[in-house]
């Protein structure tokens, strides 16, 4: 299988927040996704809220609340421009405003964590000092991964399981899998809805596919002298 990467710098939408967020958490213990008695559920969903209060006062956790407004589309992108990011996917993940773009997108359809875990590992693929490749690893798996975490992504038991083993000595691949899954799932699944919906259509100026663009002509029906039927249109 060929190895999807894109390494786009410029865009560095999650802030740093990861030594704040151990110091919060203290001592605390990644948790490996297995089965959880009730006591160690309760645990974790105290943890989760005190990870998603410190997220949303920090502004590195955008969109807790499903009933948190977005921003709006930028209205100064090109319609030349917003075209290109039809050709391909990978097409528009080369534009900062069609990553922007499509992020808006996602958020009306409650799963912007898809794009922003895609984001957090081209960031940390750009990571060359060992304690800050540990220390984003622990902070990816922890908001990203781990069952219950508060942007958790949809990926396999098994890919969970390796992930986790790996984070303890991470390597810049160890989010890889994970990564191309996602991709995957944004590029097969969401991108096509994203190119017929609203928030692109209005960029481009186009409409939506099956909108009329011409009035049906109305037919009638008459008949002849010898009973026959006939139509005619008007």
């Amino acid at each position: 299988m060929e190895t999807l990467l894109f390494l786009f710098p410029q865009f560095n939408f999650l802030a740093p927040k990861e030594e704040a967020y151990f110091n919060m958490l203290g001592t605390e213990r990644l948790q490996a996704p297995t089965m959880k008695d009730d006591t160690t559920r309760l645990k974790d969903k105290e943890r989760k809220s005190r990870l998603s209060l410190f997220l949303t006062k920090s502004g590195s956790h955008e969109n807790v609340s499903p009933h948190k407004k977005t921003n709006p589309t930028p209205n100064n992108i090109p319609t030349e421009a917003a075209l290109k990011w039809s050709d391909s996917f990978e097409e528009l993940l080369k534009h900062s405003d069609g990553v922007e773009t499509f992020s808006q997108f996602l958020k009306t359809e409650f799963s912007e964590e898809n794009m922003e875990f895609w984001l957090a590992c081209e960031e940390y693929k750009t990571i060359d000092s060992e304690t800050k490749l540990l220390s984003k690893a622990k902070y990816i798996y922890t908001v990203f991964i781990e069952s219950e975490a508060p942007k958790e992504v949809n990926i396999d038991y098994s890919t969970k399981v390796i992930i986790q083993k790996n984070i303890t000595h991470p390597t810049k691949s160890c989010f890889e899998a994970a990564q191309i899954k996602i991709f995957s799932l944004m590029r097969k699944d969401c991108y096509p809805r994203f190119l017929t919906s609203d928030i692109y259509l209005r960029l481009t100026k186009r409409r939506a596919p099956g909108a009329n663009m011409f009035r049906r002509r109305s037919r009638s029906c008459v008949f002849n002298e010898r009973g026959e039927a006939t139509s005619s249109a008007w």
